[in-house]
Formats: structure tokens, sequence, C-alpha cells
């Protein structure tokens, strides 16, 4: 069984960090992406390249997959997600894009934006927990 677990930052050791998602906001509406080769919806993120930050990969991963071109970042918490076997972790992020540009001819074939948590999920057993774990932390209207 899969299970979504969160950590406050820096409690897990920075080279054990595999993935940054960034749940990304521009003019109050969230973007998600579809990647070219699936029909769902997902949040923005992904692999850590080798010796790469981790904040780094997060300002990567949303330029490439949003257009994002000036934004802030703030780190919200550490998370993983573990089964009976294994646990990788990540860090969860929440960005403010300013700047949008044209779509990079990357992965992702389609941009949106929107309200809410779209329903046709890539990941429904894990989106939903960081996304609600950003929502909560935007509730706090804690600044960027």
């Amino acid at each position: 069984m899969l299970k979504v677990n969160f950590y406050n930052l820096n409690t897990i050791s920075n080279d054990q960090l595999k993935y940054a998602v960034i749940v990304a906001r521009h003019k109050g509406k969230w973007f998600f992406v579809k990647h070219k080769e699936r029909e769902t919806w997902e949040i923005p993120g992904g692999h850590r390249e080798e010796d790469e930050n981790i904040l780094d990969t997060a300002s990567r991963e949303l330029k490439e997959e949003t257009r994002a071109l000036y934004f802030t970042t703030k780190p919200i918490c550490i998370y993983s997600v573990s089964t009976a076997e294994t646990e990788t972790f990540g860090q969860l992020f929440l960005a403010e894009v300013e700047t949008l540009e044209t779509l990079p001819n990357f992965e992702i074939g389609e941009l949106l934006l929107a309200d809410t948590l779209p329903e046709n999920l890539t990941y429904p057993s894990i989106q939903p927990y960081l996304f609600a774990k950003v929502e909560e932390f935007c509730l706090k209207k804690l600044p960027l």
C-alpha cells in the first residue's frame, strides 16, 4: 500500500531528496501539466539530476514544464512516498509565477491554469495530498 508522509524541512538529508514537486500559481490560478505521452494531469515537478541542488531542480522543472520565466519559490516541506519495501523522498515547493513565455518543446504537451485540482490525475494516490499541503500552507497566508 502506498502512503504519503510529510516531514519538516532539514529533517531528511539533502542527498536523500530525489524529486522536486512545485505547486505553482499565476494570477490566482494553479498550474497543471499534461505530458505528451499521457492523457492525465500532473503537478509540475521531476527528478533531481546528479549533483543538482534541489532548489535548482525545482526551478529547472518549473521552467521546462510551465513556461514560467519570472517566479519566486518557497520550500514547503519534505515529503515521501512509501510502500512496504521502500520510502522515496522529495521536496515540495510553492511558486508564484509572474511572467510566462512560450512553452518549450520538451515533454509537456498541454498546460492548464485552474481554480482547483483536476480530477484526471497521473498520480491520484499522491498528488491530492501534496496539493492539500500547499493549500494548507497558503491558508496560513505566509508570504513567499
